[in-house]
């Protein structure tokens, strides 16, 4: 089977590589292999019935589109925010990209508002407070697609490639790639597949098998990072100013006791807590939130997330987040720990009774009552207490007693792949993007890199 080009993943990286390489080279033989489903069978049984089938794998991290636009689909239209394509790609031009990408998403169904632009009290008396309780608020425009819209957006599209003659072969997971004389020749999946350009764009759910073919191929890596930490949950109340005006409050602290830096991420106004499955079998929490009003809950949800970053001999970043990850399933059954914040830190185990006198009600109705100090190290629990003192002076309730906490969420990066210009590894023809390589960290800049690759293989 002999094609010009064979992208690996069909997240935002490898749909916006294919994208680019239809409009400017129609006449090359195209496949996309992808382990996941094709966006119209990606249905999370959890969120339809309630009741988490654990499907192999799971439709949330894969499948057609990706993991971050299935699970909430925003675009942060910063150059600064969610990758590192400012070491690869000068300023000015990032920049234009962000916008040439937000014009494609546009052009496929985006909604055309945008969050985090303009002036007024509000945004002022927060920024504020942030400054006055040493965090710092990262601002930038949002444009939320949202979950179900992601969905129609991303349909168009798929529809589009194929029509195109881009072939997309689903649930073929690639084994291996095939590296002849020092230069790519093809891959490995459910039998060889051929071609002289491979576009390795496995996105987050790949990471750990993208490090596997680092090792096994020799290409060079620097060693990533791991983000471990948990969801909060708290009623709309709470983050009233920050849901109105800017959207997602991306707050940076450094903490006094470790001087360790820790981070919100993926804030859901209305949202749904979700468990997400990696490696099998591996639960982690996720959030997610819909565009359309009549699918809104009562509550905001929101990562805090500490940042791991690791020295030699220890090169195991991903494992090390795994590891984490397995001793709170094995204490919950595979299934997500919850725990109310007044229980957090007193260090006991939250029950079903106090669980049920909540005034905030979970979202994510079968996780299991817990206790996350039996999971957490010491090091990272201290940094998200420290952390949730920080944020309830700047949005007061934060730190009630009621406040829900899941656990544990991992981000899961590669160690970074080392490339040269067009993102090409050491070995001849082989590509890097996305998530998968360590060189983004969100749905923008993934497409950016894709689209980057794209233009390098049409010339």
């Amino acid at each position: 089977m002999q094609y010009d080009v064979i992208i690996v993943g069909a997240g935002p990286a490898g749909i916006f590589a294919a994208l680019e390489l239809v409009k400017k080279r129609p006449e090359k033989k195209i496949l996309m292999l992808e382990k996941g489903r094709p966006i119209e069978d990606r249905h999370c049984l959890k969120r339809e019935t309630g009741a988490c089938k654990k499907c192999r794998p799971c439709n949330i991290t894969t499948g057609f589109s990706g993991a971050g636009a299935y699970s909430d689909g925003k675009l942060i239209l910063s150059s600064e925010i969610g990758g590192f394509l400012n070491e690869y790609v000068d300023d000015d031009e990032l920049r234009a990209l962000v916008d040439h990408v937000d014009s494609v998403y546009l052009s496929y169904g985006a909604d055309e508002k945008v969050y985090g632009l303009g002036e007024n009290d509000t945004v002022r008396s927060l920024r504020q407070r942030v400054i006055q309780n040493n965090l710092r608020l990262v601002e930038s425009p949002i444009r939320h697609i949202g979950t179900e819209k992601c969905r129609d957006l991303y349909m168009i599209i798929q529809k589009e490639l194929v029509s195109s003659g881009v072939e997309i072969l689903f649930r073929n997971p690639v084994k291996d790639i095939i590296v002849e004389n020092g230069r790519v020749a093809g891959v490995v999946a459910d039998r060889e597949y051929r071609a002289g350009s491979v576009v390795l764009a496995a996105g987050r759910d790949g990471a750990g098998w993208m490090n596997e073919m680092s090792r096994k191929h020799d290409l060079k890596t620097r060693v990533g990072g791991v983000d471990i930490g948990v969801r909060i949950e708290v009623r709309n109340e709470i983050m009233e100013e920050v849901n109105r005006t800017i959207y997602e409050s991306k707050l940076i602290y450094y903490t006094p006791t470790f001087d360790d830096r820790v981070r919100t991420f993926c804030h859901n106004p209305s949202g749904y807590v979700a468990a997400e499955f990696y490696d099998r079998d591996l639960a982690v929490v996720n959030g997610h939130s819909y565009k359309s009003p009549e699918y809104w809950s009562g509550n905001t949800n929101f990562a805090v997330l500490v940042s791991n970053y690791f020295t030699d001999p220890f090169r195991e970043p991903i494992e090390y987040g795994r590891y984490i990850a397995r001793l709170a399933n094995m204490l919950s059954g595979n299934r997500i720990i919850i725990q109310r914040l007044g229980d957090f830190r007193r260090g006991r185990r939250t029950t079903q009774a106090r669980l049920k006198r909540n005034n905030v009600v979970p979202t994510l109705d079968d996780a299991v009552p817990g206790d996350l100090s039996l999971v957490l190290p010491y090091r990272i629990m201290l940094d998200i207490k420290e952390m949730i003192g920080a944020l309830d002076a700047v949005f007061p309730g934060i730190g009630s007693e009621e406040t829900l906490l899941y656990g544990v969420e991992v981000k899961f990066y590669s160690n970074i792949i080392s490339v040269g210009p067009d993102f090409e590894t050491g070995i001849k023809g082989l590509y890097v993007a996305g998530d998968g390589a360590g060189i983004t960290r969100g749905l923008v800049q993934a497409s950016i890199n894709g689209l980057l690759i794209g233009r390098a293989l049409s010339k």
